[in-house]
């Protein structure tokens, strides 16, 4: 996109709160075309629903400009876990007490990893993280048991032996772990929990300036060096504009709304 708009872009990281922190930025910025956010889509989906009060409205204070990419989570345990598969971890939920590391309250790992004990029925302690490196840090230590973590960022402790690979959240194998079976493979059929990154801009951004994003961001997830980089970073290439967006956020408001009411999920 820099080189097609022959611009810079500058990247600043912003976590916390589930993207409500790096949302808020985009949201009260000038809507003048330099100042986006790429996020994952709970950031839409799941945040209005769990957060008791947001500083900003997803659905008024920014707008979608393109989906990227679609991903999974890797749920890893520590070695010493008598688990090799997800039946045998949820069974082994019935005999003590174990905990789960996230990224946060509300963020992909967490979400999948309540859809699982709320198919499975059973429970575990919820240990929320800022951010998956810190997550995955804990689960290393074994002062965490497990936890559903970006591939990218806990398949090298895979590789080593100083973790375990008990399955993929989404409904497909991913391109980087084909070795480790879906949830769904495991005993959980229909099982899916996959995510997107989406680019938005702040709402009232003048129309012809979203159009040219939404183009060059569609075209740069279609170049080829994008979606080597993409697939090594465990992210699947979508590349599609605002309005198939919005309908892809809709139909994930649809899937993971019965879940968040069920589980009584909430953040502050």
């Amino acid at each position: 996109m820099g080189n097609a708009l022959k611009q810079s872009f500058v990247v600043d990281p912003r976590g916390g709160s589930g993207g409500n922190i790096g949302g808020d930025i985009v949201a009260k910025a000038k809507p003048d075309g330099y100042t986006l956010g790429i996020t994952t889509d709970t950031l839409f989906t799941i945040n209005p629903q769990i957060y008791s009060k947001m500083s900003f409205d997803p659905a008024k204070d920014i707008v979608p400009v393109a989906t990227l990419a679609s991903f999974a989570q890797v749920l890893v345990c520590h070695p010493s876990l008598p688990a090799r598969n997800v039946q045998e971890l949820v069974a082994l939920t019935k005999q003590r007490n174990l905990s789960y590391a996230s990224g946060g309250v509300g963020v992909p790992g967490h979400l999948a990893m309540e859809l699982l004990l709320y198919r499975s029925g059973v429970s575990m302690t919820h240990v929320p993280y800022r951010g998956a490196v810190p997550a995955t840090t804990d689960i290393l230590g074994h002062q965490v048991d497990c936890g559903f973590l970006p591939g990218p960022t806990v398949l090298p402790h895979v590789a080593t032996g100083k973790l375990m690979a008990l399955a993929v959240s989404s409904a497909k194998r991913s391109p980087i772990a084909p070795q480790v079976p879906t949830v769904s493979e495991s005993g959980m059929p229909g099982f899916d929990a996959s995510f997107k990154l989406v680019l938005f801009a702040p709402s009232n951004t003048p129309a012809a300036i979203l159009e040219t994003l939404s183009r060059e961001a569609i075209s740069a997830a279609s170049n080829p060096e994008v979606i080597a980089k993409f697939r090594s970073n465990d992210l699947l290439p979508v590349g599609v504009g605002p309005e198939a967006t919005r309908k892809l956020l809709a139909e994930d408001i649809l899937t993971w709304t019965p879940v968040v009411r069920k589980i009584e999920l909430s953040a502050e």
